[in-house]
């Protein structure tokens, strides 16, 4: 029991110190109870097994989705529209959407779900993130007080109650306390965050990446010449190839991509096919090719190949809507620096080789101040010259490598990694709801953990990532493994007995001030076990002595077993005591004191409402 409580102690020091990562002090801490023998190696890698633990990493890429697809920024830019240019009522209006999600979906799923979507808030609206990522937390643990399947203690003291023999509570006997919790959580968290949390999180920084995609489009003034062509049926270019149609050389213009819409078929798995156009490519109908050069040479090849001209209001698909504009899906672009030492200085652009070595298009020079954008090919390089290229993301990373040659400005790859699928929001907005709607709905006989995981694969399958590697990279592994680590200090402490003996002694000795004294007891040790210990665990632990409690002083339990569902889930002083907290850690930057500045105050504050609100509510 000592050694427990002497690991447990340390383990706080650290995680209050900050000096060492979370994840490695939690480790550490599983590998003490390993050597001590307190725990067995199956009991200690448990936590890795845990349901909860596979949900929250589904529940990354399942989020990572909703940011990839662009679907965060769509719900973001109108819910901005009714929180104005207002920081408290962005605050006001995160509070209270993430606590009405959290009374019927799980309050981690909740926070998965509106996390993407509040960091593309703050994002637009130029505030830091970290304002909002943990008041996010907090609220869906509030919502999750508001009706029986809100959140796992609840469902626990029912359980506790109906096998006790008195009355099941209704779905929502617990609406009320939830609406208090919102309430007090708005009231406590609006000045604290301000105070405490304003720097925290992070800001568009646009600095640190180079100039962003739409910046360099607009530099170099390729919407202005560019022209989208469709091949209709009867067109010349159909079943001919690049070379055959000869655009350099007799139009003067340059081909930057083909984009081929695909059939029904295939519409969910994937919308639209964006290729950049080699010299073998053949053309066919319904392509619609992106091309660069003078209105009237671009009207000639048209007319020449009976290819008709797409104005702004026409579509390639139904989900595409981008108008005489460049979209990068998969095709970028990227500018390049000719070093003095460069051995393409003083070849054309065409001898220089870029579309043969790297698959690449010269869209444009920039010379000093002066932008050459027409008859690319012959014009001749000088070194310090800047070079607009475009081509697959991929075939833009190997140019990095060349840096004899040239350097690449900026971080085209970060870039990438900015750039939205957004015809694939649909689906990914598909997949969500169906998530959602396993989660809530009963006669739907799927668990939350399976419903993470069907979604997060879906997203992968249905191309909402670019690849799986892009899916893997959204999973945070260090609060995964901080959760996994911590889970099994929980059973630790009840296998020791340190959980029984705290409990028990604190509300056995308040039983003779009545039963207010003892409700205060009940509250504030189940408040004190789940800062450590999960919040599950912990209603376990406490509602049966809650229960007995109750018996012994001849009150009703209900008041009690409600202190032990609302301490448990009320616990905001530990980044590791739920979910929620854990998955908003990272994102928002926050430290271990960053919860004790804000969560404690907070937590303290709701447990002393709680104490005389519940019997008020739940009579003794």
């Amino acid at each position: 029991m000592l050694i427990t409580l002497v690991i447990l102690g340390l383990s706080v020091v650290f995680f209050v110190s900050g000096k060492v990562r979370s994840d490695i002090v939690a480790l550490c801490a599983l590998i003490a109870l390993l050597v001590f023998n307190i725990l067995t190696p199956s009991e200690a890698l448990s936590g890795f097994s845990n349901s909860v633990v596979i949900m929250m990493a589904g529940l990354f890429i399942v989020g990572g989705a909703i940011f990839q697809t662009g679907l965060a920024k769509m719900i973001s830019s109108k819910l901005l529209r009714l929180a104005g240019n207002s920081e408290t009522r962005l605050f006001l209006l995160v509070m209270l959407g993430t606590s009405a999600i959290g009374a019927f979906v799980s309050n981690t799923g909740t926070v998965a779900l509106m996390l993407p979507i509040v960091v593309s808030m703050a994002a637009n609206a130029g505030i830091s993130s970290g304002r909002l990522l943990m008041p996010l937390a907090f609220a869906s643990s509030m919502g999750g007080m508001m009706t029986l399947i809100g959140t796992p203690p609840n469902l626990i003291i029912q359980d506790t109650l109906t096998a006790a023999g008195y009355e099941p509570l209704g779905f929502f006997s617990f609406l009320p306390v939830g609406l208090v919790c919102v309430a007090v959580g708005i009231l406590v968290l609006l000045p604290l965050t301000k105070v405490f949390l304003s720097g925290k999180g992070k800001k568009d920084d646009k600095s640190s990446a180079g100039k962003s995609l739409n910046q360099l489009v607009k530099e170099y003034g390729l919407s202005h010449n560019l022209f989208r062509l469709k091949a209709i049926p009867g067109s010349g270019a159909i079943g001919k190839t690049v070379v055959d149609l000869d655009l350099r050389n007799r139009y003067g213009l340059n081909l930057l991509e083909v984009r081929r819409g695909e059939g029904s078929q295939h519409r969910f798995l994937k919308t639209v096919s964006q290729k950049l156009a080699s010299s073998d490519t053949v053309f066919q109908g319904g392509d619609v090719l992106y091309v660069s050069g003078e209105p009237d040479s671009v009207s000639r090849f048209a007319s020449d190949f009976a290819l008709e001209m797409m104005d702004d209001h026409s579509l390639e698909t139904a989900a595409s809507g981008s108008g005489n504009s460049l979209d990068f899906y998969d095709i970028g672009i990227a500018e390049i620096v000719l070093m003095p030492t460069s051995n393409i200085a003083g070849r054309t652009v065409k001898e220089a080789g870029f579309r043969d070595k790297f698959n690449l298009n010269v869209l444009g020079i920039r010379r000093k101040k002066d932008y050459i954008l027409h008859d690319l090919g012959k014009e001749k390089l000088h070194s310090g010259d800047v070079l607009l290229v475009q081509g697959t993301w991929q075939d833009i990373g190997r140019l990095g490598g060349e840096d004899t040659d040239w350097v690449v400005l900026g971080q085209p790859m970060v870039q990438a990694a900015k750039v939205t699928l957004d015809y694939k929001a649909p689906v990914a907005g598909i997949i969500m709801l169906l998530m959602i709607a396993m989660m809530v709905f009963d006669f739907i006989k799927v668990e939350p953990v399976t419903a993470v995981l069907i979604a997060a694969v879906l997203m992968i399958l249905t191309g909402c990532f670019r690849n799986v590697e892009a899916a893997y990279k959204t999973i945070n592994w260090e609060t995964i493994v901080l959760f996994a680590a911590m889970l099994p200090m929980s059973l630790a402490l009840e296998k020791t007995g340190v959980s029984e003996m705290i409990s028990g002694t604190l509300v056995s000795g308040l039983g003779s001030y009545g039963p207010l004294a003892v409700m205060a007891g009940v509250y504030f040790t189940t408040s004190l076990l789940t800062m450590f210990i999960s919040n599950t665990v912990t209603a376990v632990l406490m509602a049966p002595i809650a229960l007995q409690s109750a018996v012994q002083i001849g009150v009703s339990p209900v008041p009690l077993l409600f202190g032990v569902t609302v301490a448990a889930s009320m616990c905001f002083a530990s980044p590791f005591s739920t979910p929620p907290n854990a998955l908003v850690m990272p994102a928002g930057q926050y430290t271990f004191m960053d919860y004790i500045k804000v969560g404690l105050p907070l937590q303290i504050i709701m447990g002393v409402v709680m104490v005389f609100v519940l019997p008020l509510l739940f009579p003794f």
